[in-house]
């Protein structure tokens, strides 16, 4: 297996951080799915509200 350099992997900016992180071997087969640096980012941020969730208003 040939070795590559870091800055030859392809990035990407974490949106709760704002760091850029690198591709990493764990990662290679769902890479177009991952958003978050770490775990600890991917907690951080609010969940977003489901449209199925919500209780219906009374009127």
């Amino acid at each position: 297996m040939k070795m590559r350099k870091k800055s030859d992997l392809p990035s990407k900016t974490c949106p709760a951080c704002g760091l850029p992180f690198a591709w990493r071997k764990k990662w290679a087969r769902d890479w177009e799915q991952v958003i978050y640096c770490s775990e600890r980012c991917r907690r951080a941020q609010p969940a977003a509200p489901h449209d199925a969730c919500k209780k219906p208003a009374h009127e």
